[in-house]
């Protein structure tokens, strides 16, 4: 199973356009290699051709990747990042990005699950819960 298989399971099950599934997708998978540590991640995305250039592509770190909106937000993201660091920035950043891509919070859970399920598939639950296990922050803000 490929990136690309996970996006289409994503789309369909959360009733979501495909560019919006890929942004969301690549933005948890970014989040996922800003905050795992270790050759876990790496082992990962091994496991899911694609996976690890969509979160490059995706890059919660990148300049202005969360910030596009301007305003108070993002400079508290940016603030916030800043004080406690890259793993906490990855998440805040990743977590805008996903609202700022005009998700709700039941559409952003839906796909995250669905996400979850479909890296299990792929890559094995034992692995899969690994990386998460490294940033549980992200299992809370995906419902999980």
């Amino acid at each position: 199973m490929n990136v690309q298989d996970i996006i289409n399971t994503v789309a369909s099950k959360a009733g979501l356009d495909e560019p919006t599934t890929e942004k969301v997708v690549g933005t948890i998978f970014s989040v996922l290699e800003h905050e795992a540590e270790g050759t876990s991640v790496s082992s990962f995305f091994d496991q899911i051709p694609g996976a690890g250039a969509l979160a490059q592509k995706y890059d919660v770190m990148a300049a202005g990747a969360a910030n596009s909106g301007g305003g108070l937000l993002s400079s508290l993201q940016g603030a916030l990042g800043g004080v406690l660091g890259e793993k906490a920035g990855a998440l805040i950043n990743g977590v805008a990005a996903l609202k700022a891509s005009g998700l709700d919070m039941a559409q952003i859970r839906q796909a995250g699950e669905t996400l979850i399920k479909q890296a299990e598939a792929a890559a094995g639950p034992d692995l899969t819960n690994q990386v998460l296990d490294q940033v549980p922050s992200l299992r809370g803000h995906l419902g999980l």
